[in-house]
């Protein structure tokens, strides 16, 4: 059984509210920061080893050790709770059923960076959540955990809660931050990064709720005793969001040292493929990281058993290997389709690019259009080649990474399933009928095609 950290106490009556979140140790970790001087609870975090639970990985106390300290200018600490990521709902059961863990969190990482007003910048979907947060805030506050001067240090902090409107782009840092002021949310240009002119050009930083809820058992147990849970420089405990053909979809926590076979098949986990049916493909941390197939899920490419880590999932870069990302782990039968996958995908990133960049703007409707013809039985064999290129001149040629989101998939869905688009081509009448239930082809007008 593998050790948990932030789920540890999920299933006590009453933890969402704040007496019993108290009676369980709540808010110890802020008694134990407001003891030490901020700069230690940054050197704490980086002895940590804790890197960033949005999709990056980014090392946290390095980013926070970048943020510019100017005299006389006000630092902001805002939480991404923008989780927008298809495959990906453990910040959503985080702030719905332990809010204070959160928001304990947050109070830490504020003093540790001089910020006295916090902001969480929620996604707008979670209307529940909304609620749910706003309680655990104006609990925290009235128990003296926010507010001015807290337990008698000195040290005031605020933290206000901001709805987003449903815009996947906002989970992007510079466009969440563009959104928070008031404007639209576009992508900044970078650098200026945002630890040195972020909100309202003030020195910001930027961490999901999976990360700031970190901060609480680090400080609590000390950065060596978080570190030794995981290996190399997966340290520390992660949650994982699973989904798609398996018997236990839900969140789990893991430690990153079990093995991707033994998180899709044991019983602790995902609990195996429904139907006895036999593993295709997973998209391992969210569906913006390249599709595995089987045989290079279960192993690298060196033949080692492929780990639930950083590292091991991106062994052999993106031809033989993927992603953490944000933890959402998409399970695939045997039965599922590519290439109909692949163009859910594109629709999605389609729909949610900002527009700002040409080859993001064009490309994104460019694969999906492809996409849609070859699944609805009209494709031809140099799509395929149209759609390799297409994405390889839309990664790398953004502003932001929406534009490297978008065509990571389509580019691993064609560097593994080549063979399945070039079936599509070949057998126009059966890829109807195994998709639409036509018995033959029909003319296109007729054919129904996803909006």
């Amino acid at each position: 059984m593998s050790r948990k950290l932030l789920l540890e106490k999920e299933h006590i009556a009453g933890i969402r509210g704040y007496e019993v979140y108290r009676r369980e140790g709540g808010y110890r970790s802020v008694e134990k920061a407001l003891k030490m001087a901020p700069a230690d609870i940054v050197e704490e975090v980086k002895r940590s080893g804790l890197r960033g639970r949005g999709g990056a990985g980014f090392p946290t106390g390095m980013k926070w050790s970048f943020l510019a300290k100017p005299e006389g200018v006000a630092r902001y600490l805002v939480c991404n709770a923008d989780e927008s990521e298809p495959g990906t709902f453990k910040d959503r059961y985080l702030m719905e059923f332990i809010p204070h863990l959160l928001i304990e969190g947050m109070i830490v990482s504020s003093f540790a960076l001089g910020s006295n007003v916090s902001y969480i910048y929620i996604r707008g979907e979670y209307a529940w959540i909304t609620d749910i947060l706003e309680n655990a805030i104006e609990e925290a506050k009235q128990n003296g955990w926010l507010g001015k001067n807290i337990l008698g240090t000195g040290f005031d902090c605020e933290i206000y809660l901001q709805r987003g409107a449903g815009a996947y782009i906002c989970g992007e840092e510079t466009a969440l931050i563009e959104s928070l002021e008031g404007k639209r949310g576009n992508p900044r240009i970078k650098p200026p990064f945002p630890a040195v002119k972020g909100l309202w050009d003030c020195p910001t930083v930027v961490n999901n709720v999976e990360t700031l809820a970190a901060i609480v058992p680090i400080i609590n147990e000390g950065a060596e005793a978080y570190a030794k849970i995981g290996v190399g420089k997966s340290t520390g405990t992660k949650l994982m969001s699973a989904c798609g053909n398996i018997n236990k979809p839900g969140i789990y926590e893991i430690d990153m040292t079990i093995s991707v076979e033994e998180f899709i098949y044991s019983d602790e986990y995902c609990g195996g493929i429904p139907n006895g049916k036999k593993l295709k493909a997973c998209i391992p941390g969210g569906s913006s990281v390249p599709i595995l197939p089987a045989n290079l899920l279960l192993t690298t490419a060196k033949g080692d058993k492929r780990l639930m880590n950083y590292e091991s999932l991106a062994d052999g870069g993106f031809a033989t290997g993927s992603m953490m990302g944000s933890g959402g782990f998409i399970v695939l039968d045997e039965d599922q389709c590519i290439v109909r996958n692949t163009m859910t995908l594109a629709r999605f990133y389609h729909h949610e690019s900002c527009g700002q960049c040409s080859p993001c703007r064009e490309g994104t409707g460019w694969m999906e259009r492809i996409l849609k013809k070859i699944d609805n039985g009209r494709g031809e064999m140099k799509d395929i080649d149209l759609l390799w290129d297409i994405q390889r001149k839309i990664e790398g040629n953004t502003i932001c990474p929406l534009g490297d989101a978008a065509a990571w998939p389509v580019a691993a869905a064609i560097r593994h399933f080549r063979d399945e688009f070039e079936w599509h081509v070949l057998n126009p009448d059966e890829c109807l009928k195994r998709n639409y239930g036509l018995a033959h082809y029909a003319d296109p007008v007729h054919v129904p095609v996803m909006a």
